[in-house]
């Protein structure tokens, strides 16, 4: 068994004349948080995609687990898409969409044991009293909880994150990270998240992978996340307050770290 989560060689993935990732390189050890980080467009949910086997690289190597993705049996991953598909004026529950986490499809009959593993997911992200509520009938935040119950639902060992903060206020967004925090302590899970939130990603990862296409930089957010690392990432770093606190997070990290 592979002591990484993620192993990524010369990772190159093309459409068409365009390379939205081209020469990845990294390694993400088990049980290690990783945040994603970069521009619009940089490549940040073209990598998950190729994680989870749903794109194919044109050069280089995959593995998870040390399996490549189309052999990793389906339960060692949770996925929480960026953009929600789903229509949500299909008439169904809240934990229905749990449960097509076990399912794989709309579980118009279920044993009671698929229940009860449901609802304890939706318990564990908070979400318990939205089990029989209608998917019509949620907020935004509402909606992103009982996804993250879904990613769950079947205790993975790798849980990636399309920018799970959207839609969610400032309360809401510190209790998604401490979910996750306990999840990857209690399951011993590696996280992966795509992010545009610079806080969030050095006061909660372990590594950030910066990304624009190429691979910027990828370590401790104290080493990955310097002014130079950024200004090649995005061009500009925008406000000057920005800049000052993105410093001084980077100093605190390099201390801590």
């Amino acid at each position: 068994m592979s002591n990484y989560a993620v192993q990524v060689e010369s990772l190159t993935v093309t459409f068409d004349d365009h390379h939205p990732l081209d020469n990845l390189n990294l390694t993400i050890a088990r049980n290690e948080f990783v945040a994603i980080v970069g521009p619009n467009g940089a490549g940040k949910s073209t990598f998950l995609k190729t994680l989870l086997g749903l794109i194919h690289p044109a050069k280089g190597r995959v593995r998870i687990f040390g399996s490549p993705p189309p052999k990793v049996p389906p339960k060692s991953i949770g996925y929480v898409p960026q953009v929600k598909t789903m229509d949500r004026s299909f008439p169904a529950l809240s934990i229905e969409l749990v449960l097509t986490g076990i399912r794989g499809r709309w579980p118009w009959r279920f044993p009671k044991n698929e229940y009860q593993k449901a609802f304890g997911a939706m318990e564990r992200v908070g979400a318990d009293h939205l089990a029989q509520r209608p998917l019509s009938k949620l907020s935004g935040g509402e909606l992103q909880r009982v996804y993250l119950a879904r990613s769950i639902v079947r205790e993975p060992k790798l849980v990636m994150l399309d920018e799970p903060a959207t839609g969610i206020d400032v309360v809401g967004e510190a209790d998604l990270y401490r979910l996750l925090e306990a999840y990857q302590k209690d399951f011993g899970a590696t996280i992966i998240m795509v992010t545009h939130d610079w806080h969030a990603a050095t006061h909660h990862a372990d590594k950030v992978l910066l990304l624009n296409n190429k691979q910027i930089s990828f370590g401790p957010p104290g080493k990955a996340l310097t002014e130079d690392n950024l200004r090649l990432a995005f061009g500009h770093i925008g406000h000057k307050h920005a800049l000052k606190f993105l410093v001084n997070s980077s100093t605190r990290s390099q201390t801590n770290g």
